[in-house]
């Protein structure tokens, strides 16, 4: 079996035994079996567990089991807490769509904040069968209909080579134990539903629906090549991103063949469905200012364009900054920091960068969110105007407005970040000492 997995990655690339892997760990069979076969591969690993609460003292159980197991292989754990049922109420996204979203955006935080190549998940053949089976009832594009890939960016599935029936012969072999979710035998679930009666009832007309399915995603695979290549040729002409921000220009796509299709294609990888697609469509020849929200993202369109920018999945909280500070690095915003001799300095021309009277600033100052009711003195005025209106001024998206931080000293705007100073705080010829803040792209 282990040869088997081994064998797979080889063939789909999926990793190389030198490579460090986070393995996401429920406690339930197929995980346990993943943990295994990386541990026997002699892979440097860690092991990754979500609880969602959902399950009360079944969830804490599931963690506690998990720990030990991370503990029986000798690598680190690492566990996150989400209030899921809130996020999914939030959204108006069922619970499982939520459990999805919240766990994959924090396996990607930890592998990036780890420094690991790829995140593994414990998904097997049945689970692919399952994914197609579901994808067609509710309805998806040509991705769904092959199901779960085997590798997606850093996202690796190494277990994709094996059925169920493998997966319990390997836990028999290997005298392993897990946990039970009950969950899974709730038909209340869609993918249970499909699992527990759609599927038993297909095999009896096809015994062999997972290994017919798994020939037909090959055929799939081939005819996606030929498809993704003219939405890549789209892509190439109407997509740039900057500063984290993804921008689409109307102009080539109204010129793209079967462009409700072309556009869902864009905006699948942004959690947008099919009928968000149609909807956004409909707004191409109409005013500026129209917002849409997926579970992970929000698109507002801008005159010719839609800006698109990731929701903050994290609590959005004040940061602090110190007078003996020297770099900032908190929630995605990077900062360099100087204290510099006002004599001979030159003030920069750049928005990136805030030039201050340090003998003005009351420390520790904040950085945290604008909010509705914060003012300041814009560089060279000398009356006060809201932010809601300066932002109105400088036309700027829905979106992006709600990703603006302000620096703060006593509670009074000082700098907002990447835009405008406050007048009160520029350096003059009376300054002595000037504090530079610099944004690092």
């Amino acid at each position: 079996m282990i040869n088997k997995v081994l064998a797979y990655a080889e063939q789909h690339a999926l990793f190389t035994l030198t490579d460090k892997i986070i393995a996401t760990v429920s406690g339930g069979i197929d995980s346990v079996v993943l943990c295994d076969i990386l541990y026997k591969l002699k892979i440097s690993f860690c092991v990754a567990h979500a609880n969602f609460g959902l399950r009360a003292e079944e969830s804490d159980a599931d963690e506690i089991f998990v720990k030990k197991l991370a503990k029986k292989y000798n690598v680190p754990f690492y566990s996150e807490q989400f209030n899921t049922l809130e996020f999914a109420q939030q959204e108006k996204i069922s619970t499982q769509m939520a459990a999805r979203t919240l766990r994959y955006n924090w396996f990607e935080q930890l592998r990036q904040q780890l420094g690991y190549n790829y995140v593994a998940t414990a998904h097997h053949q049945n689970d692919a069968a399952e994914t197609i089976l579901l994808n067609l009832t509710k309805g998806t594009g040509i991705a769904g209909l092959h199901g779960i890939a085997a590798k997606k960016a850093y996202l690796i599935r190494p277990l994709l080579c094996l059925t169920k029936d493998d997966i319990y012969e390997y836990v028999t072999e290997n005298q392993l134990i897990w946990r039970e979710d009950s969950s899974n035998e709730s038909t209340k679930y869609q993918r249970n539903l499909i699992r527990h009666e759609v599927i038993p009832v297909l095999k009896n007309i096809n015994p062999s629906l997972e290994t017919t399915l798994n020939q037909t995603v090959e055929k799939i695979q081939g005819a996606e090549q030929i498809y993704l290549a003219y939405i890549n040729e789209i892509k190439t002409k109407a997509l740039r991103q900057e500063a984290g921000v993804t921008y689409l220009n109307l102009t080539p796509l109204r010129e793209a063949l079967a462009l409700p299709v072309v556009l869902f294609e864009l905006l699948r990888d942004y959690n947008f469905n099919y009928e968000n697609t149609r909807a956004i469509l409909e707004t191409f020849e109409g005013i500026s200012g129209k917002t849409f929200q997926s579970a992970t993202h929000v698109l507002v369109k801008d005159r010719d364009q839609l800006v698109i920018t990731s929701k903050d999945l994290r609590v959005y909280g004040s940061f602090e900054i110190n007078l003996a500070d020297e770099y900032f690095d908190q929630n995605g915003l990077k900062l360099k920091i100087h204290q510099l001799p006002a004599e001979n300095y030159k003030i920069p021309r750049s928005r990136n960068i805030a030039a201050l009277d340090l003998n003005l600033l009351q420390f520790p100052l904040k950085i945290r969110p604008w909010k509705e009711g914060d003012w300041f003195v814009p560089l060279g005025m000398n009356g006060k105007k809201k932010l809601s209106d300066f932002f109105i001024n400088e036309k700027i998206p829905v979106n992006l407005k709600a990703k603006i931080m302000v620096l703060t000293s006593d509670k009074s705007v000082v700098w907002i970040i990447g835009h405008r100073l406050d007048n009160r705080f520029k350096v003059t010829d009376k300054t002595e000492q000037v504090l530079e803040l610099e944004v690092q792209q």
